[in-house]
């Protein structure tokens, strides 16, 4: 397990750059990285060239991941585990404080997940 800020930032990074065939980056700076679709979709009312998907923003105690797809698609994506539960303040966004295995996992599964999701709705490419 690490409560280390920047191992946790880049196994986060990490796990959304494993769906880079999917998803583009949109941001990449020392204190922002941030993907989304490659076609265009109706993001609300406005049509986008890429929809919003997550973003990685570290602070001083923990790392902020914010997934639109638990907002999106809260019904869909069901009941989470109980380290994502305890760590999702609001719709869409986990303050990591921690990384184990567990965990770890929990993140890819949920990425996975919310990929096929936004695939199936026509809001990624396949």
């Amino acid at each position: 397990m690490t409560k280390d800020i920047n191992e946790i930032q880049a196994k986060l990074i990490d796990i959304l750059k494993e769906q880079i065939d999917v998803l583009k980056i949109s941001a990449e700076t020392e204190n922002k990285f941030e993907v989304s679709g490659t076609i265009e979709a109706m993001q609300g009312k406005k049509k986008v060239d890429g929809i919003y998907f997550a973003s990685v923003v570290p602070k001083p105690k923990d790392v902020r991941f914010y997934f639109f797809p638990t907002y999106t698609h809260k019904e869909q994506i069901g009941e989470l585990p109980e380290n994502l539960k305890k760590a999702l303040k609001g719709k869409s966004c986990f303050h990591v404080k921690y990384m184990d295995d567990e965990f770890e996992d929990n993140i890819k599964e949920l990425v996975e997940t919310a990929v096929k999701l936004y695939q199936a709705d026509g809001l990624l490419a396949k």
